[in-house]
């Protein structure tokens, strides 16, 4: 990164990592449940001069404050006011917003929420959307709940390889650096991840909400980067919210699986198209009827959360 700037967010410092300080134009960039604004390093080098990249560290993670309330700061609706504080920050009436996972359902809740959604231009969701698959998410819930500790430096890159795989990464040079990013010494001399273990009780505490509802509010465009190999966003699922989104821009990511890592410039040229593409072009098609569910995801990882683990 070029900069680093902190953002206090109540008791919380918040970092922001920055590419390209002096661009023209500005990208947020907001990463998945337990990563951090690291991940964006090698997008914001091939997108290059003209882009300047802002990616926070979420509280808990990376370089960010942990909170001593978990129950109240790990939950969408503590990240929105950490995000528009950030926006407010940086003076930004309006920005563009890439979000992997995580990321990007914060990205759906201010494009989706009334008094925020004007702030958003353009929103690209990396390998997420208004309906996510049970088991990927039961899976996912279920590793990043857990306190993960290392003997050594290598048995962590090692586990992060393994659990990683599907981010597309085919360097050894990559892997180093996202594992020298992902650790963090422990007390005793062993190893552990960055990320505070308790970010996990998001999936215990956060309300549960319609995200179609959310989705079917979106008026911005909006394209969705999907890993072909995903195993938290279906394929079936795309053609259903390009029914209530008809102008939604979609990539397919091969290699890939949850959730690309956007370090190719076959994943980054398509995000820069939709990107440099002027807001006039997209048409405002009124979005159709948001489909029914029986069931919201929120609500129902909840139910088999404490179903499982109490």
């Amino acid at each position: 990164m070029d900069a680093l700037e902190f953002v206090r967010v109540r008791e919380l410092d918040i970092a922001v990592r920055i590419w390209n300080p002096s661009a023209p134009r500005t990208l947020i960039a907001w990463h998945g449940l337990a990563r951090h604004g690291g991940d964006f390093e090698a997008l914001a080098h091939q997108l290059g001069s003209d882009w300047r990249i802002l990616a926070p560290d979420t509280p808990g993670r990376g370089l960010s404050s942990w909170s001593l309330f978990p129950a109240h700061d790990y939950l969408y609706s503590h990240y929105m006011t950490v995000a528009i504080a950030i926006l407010d920050h940086f003076q930004l009436k309006q920005v563009d917003w890439l979000g992997t996972s995580m990321g990007g359902l914060l990205g759906m809740l201010l494009a989706a929420d009334k008094t925020h959604s004007q702030r958003i231009s353009r929103l690209i969701l990396n390998d997420v959307g208004p309906e996510l698959n049970k088991e990927g998410l039961i899976a996912l819930s279920s590793y990043f709940s857990l306190t993960h500790r290392f003997t050594s430096f290598v048995d962590l890159q090692k586990e992060l390889m393994q659990h990683y795989a599907s981010f597309g990464i085919t360097s050894d040079a990559e892997w180093r650096a996202l594992a020298l990013g992902s650790a963090r010494r422990l007390p005793d001399g062993c190893w552990t991840y960055h990320f505070d273990p308790r970010i996990g009780e998001q999936f215990i505490h956060d309300t549960p909400r319609d995200t179609w509802a959310d989705w079917a509010n979106i008026h911005c465009p909006v394209m969705v980067i999907r890993g072909a190999e995903s195993t938290l966003l279906d394929a079936e699922t795309l053609p259903r919210m390009k029914e209530v989104q008809p102008g939604l821009v979609t990539f397919t990511a091969p290699g890939c699986g949850h959730a690309p890592m956007l370090n190719h410039p076959e994943q980054v040229t398509p995000l820069r198209q939709f990107l440099d593409t002027p807001l006039s072009v997209f048409t405002s098609s009124k979005p159709a009827s948001a489909p029914s569910t029986s069931l919201p995801i929120a609500q129902w990882i909840v139910k088999q959360w404490r179903r499982l683990f109490g």
